[in-house]
């Protein structure tokens, strides 16, 4: 018979609390590290589907881009039909220019209205809190 708060040798044994406390710890870090490659096949899988998807976007944006191509050129050949050619390519440029001059304006005013690029009301509120808690510090 053991004395009772004592270890005990048989399958029931109970372990000094020691080593309860190191085999918790190396199975906590050994949770952690799987957890961590778990996370990290995750993102790369995730990573590889959004290279997929980037480039299926940039390809839809090329074939946007002949689209539009596509429809200058036939614009330009309707027109074409009431006018001589070189006008109606002038006119359908002179309309691209129009549009391009407007897009850039409209762009400057929105830039111009996002500078500076600093979270200005979040400075200003941590500026608040601090001055607050000098403050209260102070008291």
């Amino acid at each position: 018979m053991t004395a009772e708060g004592s270890p005990r040798t048989d399958s029931g044994a109970q372990e000094p609390v020691g080593d309860l406390v190191h085999r918790a710890s190396q199975q906590l870090s050994q949770l952690v590290r799987d957890e961590m490659r778990l996370a990290q096949a995750e993102m790369t899988e995730k990573a590889k589907r959004f290279g997929k998807g980037g480039g299926l976007f940039g390809g839809a944006g090329l074939m946007g881009v002949l689209t539009l191509q596509a429809l200058v050129v036939t614009v330009i050949a309707a027109l074409s039909l009431v006018m001589d050619v070189w006008a109606a390519a002038l006119i359908v440029t002179a309309v691209l220019a129009a549009v391009a001059a407007l897009m850039a304006a409209l762009g400057k005013r929105q830039i111009s209205k996002a500078s500076p690029p600093a979270p200005e009301q979040t400075i200003d509120s941590v500026k608040a809190d601090v001055a607050e808690i000098r403050e209260k510090a102070q008291r």
